[in-house]
């Protein structure tokens, strides 16, 4: 028997700060009504008609002004401002690939801090990698964001925000639904959503709202390393689309690359797989599979990953390893890529070979770090030589 799932301590003292102005861009259809009664004096009985009016001017205009909004009254306005606070979360860097990929460090709170990753021309569409957690606990070895300690979950404000910042740089306001560059969300960045599936699961709400940024659930993935008790109510309460971070066809490769499987099983993991909501070949789970030089990538790991997939629409993403610095694994060569590839497609799964990108900004899946963390560790170093900067 798996012993059951428990809660992350997250009784931190870097929780989200609560003084000075309240922040509303992320927030709930319910939780601006709940600020506005509240802390704004409103009315109840004239707050969910106010609410929707400041959620408009938020997630369908992307204002960041209170003076913006024409259909609020003055006096209003002004005890908005005085209470509340439309501005997003700093960003600390802002890196473009040579291909075009963007990637973000944001600063939600001091030592809080995450990276958010836009992803132009996937397809016909742009994707864009949010994080759920500051860190990780799961210490997948092929992942430099496990090597980063868990600081805390992200709330749905500061997942949501992550959509609007990104937006923002990508003049994205007002929404439409014609030539946008960002149309689907993946929460494929760092931490493990479903360990944080109660913010996750606002944060879809706000951004799948067709009156604000308007993202349709079936452009929302959520990926996961096999949390199996969460799975299903994942399905129910977002009907996003499951990703499984799998790597593995048996559980003692899986256990080392994925020490989650521990605890969840290969068995237990597709089991839970099968039972997911509305699973159909209209929507059907997405395998990630990392490709590690001779580590996992046998036409015999090829044809085993066939006979595991039986029964479960499903298609795989084959993702060539991509290196971080003193990773202990070597990127499959191409050709031994394409062998396994073949193996799977002539079985009937789409497996496409995900092409790298943003390599040279460390934006690649498996890459992601919080920048601070990458720089504190190097200035340790100077100092523990005796060689830290005057500037």
């Amino acid at each position: 028997m798996n012993a059951p799932l428990k809660s992350l301590d997250l009784s931190f003292s870097n929780r989200p700060d609560t003084s000075g102005p309240i922040p509303l861009a992320g927030l709930t259809r319910q939780q601006l009504r709940d600020v506005l009664i509240e802390h704004a004096g409103v009315e109840e009985k004239k707050a969910k008609m106010r609410a929707e009016q400041l959620w408009r001017w938020i997630y369908h205009f992307g204002v960041q002004s209170f003076d913006e909004m024409t259909n609020v009254s003055k006096d209003l306005r002004k005890v908005l401002s005085e209470t509340f606070t439309l501005a997003r979360a700093e960003i600390v860097e802002r890196l473009v690939s040579v291909d075009g990929t963007r990637k973000y460090l944001i600063r939600f709170a001091p030592g809080v801090e995450a990276e958010t990753v836009f992803i132009p021309d996937v397809g016909k569409s742009g994707a864009l990698c949010v994080s759920s957690q500051v860190g990780c606990t799961l210490n997948c070895t092929f992942c430099h964001t496990g090597t980063q300690k868990l600081v805390r979950n992200l709330t749905a404000a500061e997942i949501a925000q992550q959509v609007m910042i990104a937006r923002d740089d990508l003049g994205e306001w007002p929404t439409s639904n014609e030539d946008r560059q960002i149309t689907n969300i993946v929460f494929m960045g760092m931490g493990e959503p479903l360990y944080n599936l109660d913010h996750v699961s606002d944060a879809i709400d706000v951004i799948s709202d067709g009156d604000g940024i308007a993202i349709g659930r079936r452009r929302i993935t959520v990926s996961t390393s096999g949390v199996v008790p969460k799975m299903t109510e994942l399905g129910e309460r977002t009907k996003a689309m499951l990703a499984i971070s799998l790597h593995a066809t048996n559980d003692p490769l899986r256990d080392e690359l994925v020490p989650l499987n521990k605890k969840y099983n290969i068995e237990t993991l597709m089991d839970a797989i099968r039972a997911y909501p509305d699973l159909s070949n209209a929507k059907r789970v997405t395998f990630e599979y990392v490709m590690l030089k001779g580590v996992n990538d046998s036409p015999a790991e090829a044809r085993a990953l066939v006979k595991l997939l039986k029964g479960v629409p499903s298609k795989i993403n084959l993702i060539p390893f991509n290196p971080w610095p003193n990773s202990p694994y070597e990127c499959s060569d191409w050709e031994t890529i394409e062998t396994f590839a073949d193996i799977v497609n002539r079985a009937g799964y789409a497996s496409p070979i995900r092409t790298p990108r943003g390599r040279d900004i460390f934006a690649a899946c498996g890459q992601l770090k919080s920048e601070s963390v990458k720089m504190r560790a190097s200035e340790k170093r100077k100092l523990e030589r005796g060689e830290a900067s005057s500037g």
